[in-house]
């Protein structure tokens, strides 16, 4: 007799591979496609930047994302600033406010070094003759009227810190949002930070260079400034909103701009309309330039650009 086992074939082990089933995420992108066709405004939850291929994701966007997904955003801090220079990377770490599952991360970092942040247009000419030659350019800059110098005096890092910290936080918080849902085909990051010289070579996905947006026609400047908000605080761009028509055969877009004191002025300015909504996202001070609209009481918007004290170029 022998002492040999008879063997039992098993039945093969299945592996888990935490594989989304194919509705499951066709059901996301939908998702995604339906809030920002039913609650998310262009201008304020995301922006299409002239010359660029798809939509910017906004922070407001973002947040709205998060709550539609219940993700839960948590960041860390890693402080790297220096004697001369605040900068921040911030990891901003997802986890899903039902199962306590974590997603993913996002990192996003600013400096105090960047352009915008580093250099900002001096008082009075007493100001920047009185700066070390140090801490003070003239820089060529692109105006409506064609190109000009500009002076320019260095900023104290200081003023900026928290400045700094907010914007590490929202890139860090747009870069995990795209990541986790896996929108990047849909939104890209951070292109309205960048200087306009910079974005205008940013190439498409195609390969091919993007379009340099259109040229605006030049705006009058003999409007005088608008009067500072009533209870004395910081101007803040609100919103902007988005209106299309069209009259006698001809299609028109306008935009309303809505300010913190209550005032709404609308201009015919993509590019301005978009640098508005810029300054909504980032929730920074501005000065603006109005002029009275064909309608009573109404405003049209002339210019618009960061206060002096965190006006950077």
């Amino acid at each position: 007799m022998s002492d040999l086992m008879p063997v039992t074939a098993s039945a093969p082990t299945v592996i888990d591979r935490g594989m989304l089933p194919v509705a499951e995420v066709t059901s996301r992108v939908r998702r995604i496609q339906e809030v920002m066709a039913s609650l998310m405004k262009d201008g304020v939850h995301y922006g299409t930047i002239p010359g660029t291929p798809k939509p910017t994701l906004y922070q407001p966007g973002a947040e709205l994302l998060c709550l539609t997904f219940r993700i839960a955003a948590t960041p860390r801090v890693e402080d790297l600033c220096s004697d001369e220079t605040v900068r921040y990377r911030v990891t901003m770490q997802a986890t899903s406010q039902v199962s306590g599952e974590l997603l993913g991360e996002g990192v996003g970092e600013c400096s105090s070094d960047e352009t915008k942040y580093r250099w900002a247009r001096p008082t009075c000419d007493e100001e920047w003759a009185e700066t070390p030659e140090s801490h003070r350019r003239e820089k060529w800059m692109r105006g409506k009227q064609g190109h000009f110098k500009a002076k320019q005096v260095r900023m104290s890092p200081a003023d900026v810190a928290n400045t700094i910290l907010k914007m590490a936080a929202k890139r860090a918080l747009i870069a995990m949002t795209r990541t986790v849902l896996a929108c990047s085909d849909q939104f890209a990051q951070d292109l309205e930070d960048l200087p306009e010289e910079v974005r205008e070579s940013v190439v498409s996905e195609d390969g091919s260079p993007s379009a340099r947006p259109p040229i605006q026609p030049p705006q009058r400047k003999s409007a005088p400034p608008a009067a500072p908000p009533a209870n004395g605080q910081a101007l803040h761009v609100k919103g902007v909103e988005k209106k299309s028509g069209e009259t006698n055969g001809k299609k028109w877009t306008i935009y309303i701009v809505t300010f913190s004191d209550g005032r709404h002025a609308s201009t015919f300015d993509e590019a301005m309309a978009t640098q508005a909504a810029k300054y909504a996202s980032e929730q920074t001070a501005v000065e603006i330039v109005t002029e009275p609209g064909r309608k009573e009481g109404s405003l049209n918007l002339v210019e618009i650009q960061r206060t002096e004290a965190e006006d950077a170029f």
